[in-house]
C-alpha cells in the first residue's frame, strides 16, 4: 500500500492543461489530428512525469492510444496527466484528452492512452526514481 507521502506525490504531479483546438490543429474533415493530439498527450505525460520525479524524463513508449470520439474544430478540450504505475526509473502517466461542453458544464472522454517516461541523468541515461518515504 503506498504511503501517504507517495499518494501526496502522486497527486501533486497531477497535470490539467485547457486547449481550444484551433483550424491549424484540425485535418480536412475538420477535427483534430491525431498526430497533434499525441503530441499534446507527450507534452502532458512529460509534465506530469516531471512534476513527479523532480529531475529530467524522457518518454521511452507509448502503449495503446484509443481515439474514442472525434473532437471537432473550435472544440475546448482539457488534457490530465497522471502517474498510474511507478519502476525504478520509469514511471507511466495515463493520459486522457476530455471534450468540454461550456455551455453545460460537461465533460466526455475523447482520447485516452499511456506513456512510459523514464528519469534520466545529464548523459541520458536512466537513473532511479527517488523513494523518500515510500
Amino acid at each position: 500500500m503506498p504511503s501517504q507521502f507517495a499518494e501526496e506525490r502522486r497527486q501533486g504531479a497531477l497535470t490539467r492543461i485547457t486547449k481550444l483546438v484551433f483550424p491549424q490543429d484540425t485535418n480536412p474533415l475538420g477535427t483534430l489530428y491525431g498526430g497533434t493530439a499525441l503530441q499534446w498527450m507527450d507534452e502532458v505525460a512529460f509534465l506530469a512525469a516531471t512534476r513527479y520525479a523532480r529531475r529530467q524524463v524522457v518518454t521511452v513508449s507509448m502503449d495503446r492510444v484509443d481515439f474514442k470520439v472525434p473532437i471537432p474544430q473550435g472544440s475546448i478540450v482539457e488534457l490530465i496527466g497522471d502517474v498510474v504505475e511507478t519502476g525504478r526509473t520509469s514511471m507511466v502517466v495515463r493520459v486522457q484528452i476530455l471534450i468540454e461542453d461550456a455551455m453545460a458544464g460537461t465533460q466526455e472522454l475523447a482520447i485516452e492512452g499511456r506513456l512510459i517516461m523514464v528519469a534520466v541523468n545529464a548523459a541520458m541515461k536512466p537513473v532511479a526514481l527517488s523513494r523518500q518515504a515510500d
